[in-house]
């Protein structure tokens, strides 16, 4: 059985995430979703409330896909968590060179702590590109329309949160 391992902290989960979720489940068998547990990032939503996001947006998507989708929150470093949940494989997503310069330092570091796993790049779609979690974030803050970045549950989420 073919793993991959597509981490982030999803806060809120984009259309760019489920773009790349999407892709991911043609590659492997089991797409297990690491959601990352980061105290110094000072994320809107808990991490139950972001796990819960997730398997929400990827219950019909594994459904349509055949590929298990599992969520699993992590605390560790990257690469042990892959080790943990059995993946031969880290998914990552691009948007830009930038993403590009920081994921290929990334890699070069897990190399050296585990050879055998295998970083994945894919390309966010155009449509998706400029979408990050951040800026969502600072455009519903702001009272504006993410409704074209989120799915309609993020996006009530969103509106209830920052009420």
């Amino acid at each position: 059985m073919r793993t991959g391992l597509y981490p982030g902290t999803f806060d809120p989960v984009t259309l760019g995430h489920i773009d790349i979720i999407r892709r991911a489940c043609a590659l492997v068998d089991k797409l297990v979703i690491g959601v990352a547990i980061n105290r110094d990032k000072g994320p809107l939503f808990s991490l139950e409330e972001r796990v819960e996001m997730i398997e929400f947006t990827c219950k019909e998507l594994s459904a349509q896909t055949g590929t298990e989708i599992v969520v699993h929150p992590f605390e560790n470093l990257l690469i042990d968590c892959a080790q943990d949940v059995g993946a031969q494989s880290i998914i990552r997503g691009l948007r830009a060179v930038a993403d590009f310069e920081y994921e290929y330092q990334m890699v070069g570091m897990n190399r050296v702590l585990n050879d055998s796993i295998e970083t994945v790049f894919l390309m966010a779609d155009a449509q998706h590109q400029a979408i990050a979690s951040k800026l969502v974030k600072e455009i519903a803050r702001l009272g504006g329309d993410v409704s074209h970045f989120v799915t309609p549950e993020v996006n009530n989420a969103l509106k209830e949160r920052l009420a």
